[in-house]
């Protein structure tokens, strides 16, 4: 087995991780989406929108159709960090500043009603998310890589997005452990609380029974 076959096959297998989504959109109707994404990551989208034409039938790709995309980074106060208007078909490309949720939004215009068109719009995307994601889109690609360093370099960048996942799961995962001990902390104080306030007043209740019996001359 050569070297060059071994490194096709990790290349292979490190791929970087691909989204493909259908779906519609009616009107001015605006379709979001939610990603969680490591910090440093490259997120590249291709999309494809066709219009639905009632006079025959058939979803097509008109010159007046166009999309709106914006993606805004939830954790920060819904900071907008792409907002492009582009034709019917095309690619956007953001990277990650900071690790957390980012919402990924369309909205379709269509002829002369733009935004206020009640056309139905069929919508394909394609998310390839990732340091390696723009030559992952096409597996062809790949086949071009004539140098076993290219190889090398293609797998050593997506190595480092691996790391990258993987120290964004291990901060997400202290982030929930410091929150799980500070509710326990919370409900041990709390039930501490409680008990002294209990105490103290099951000792209220007997010290006034004992002076109520020694007045009644029971005891």
């Amino acid at each position: 087995m050569s070297t060059r076959f071994i490194a096709l096959v990790l290349l292979a297998a490190l791929v970087c991780r691909v989204s493909a989504l259908h779906f519609f959109l009616e009107g001015s109707d605006r379709k979001c989406f939610l990603e969680e994404l490591p910090q440093n990551t490259l997120v590249v989208g291709f999309y494809n929108a066709e219009e639905f034409v009632p006079d025959n039938g058939k979803f097509i790709q008109p010159d007046a159709l166009g999309v709106f995309i914006t993606v805004e980074e939830i954790f920060d106060n819904n900071h907008r960090v792409v907002s492009q208007r582009g034709s019917a078909s095309g690619k956007f490309t953001f990277t990650a500043a900071d690790s957390g949720e980012h919402k990924i939004c369309f909205q379709a215009s269509s002829g002369s009603a733009g935004w206020f068109s009640h056309s139905t719009v069929r919508f394909n995307l394609d998310l390839a998310i990732g340091e390696t994601s723009v030559l992952s889109k096409d597996h062809r690609t790949t086949e071009t890589f004539t140098s076993l360093v290219d190889k090398v370099q293609e797998l050593s960048h997506r190595l480092a997005d691996i790391k990258r996942e993987q120290q964004f799961q291990r901060e997400r995962e202290e982030e929930f452990r410091n929150e799980s001990e500070r509710t326990n902390a919370r409900v041990v104080r709390w039930s501490v609380i409680q008990l002294i306030v209990i105490g103290a007043t099951c000792a209220w209740q007997l010290n006034h029974l004992r002076g109520f019996f020694v007045k009644q001359k029971l005891v």
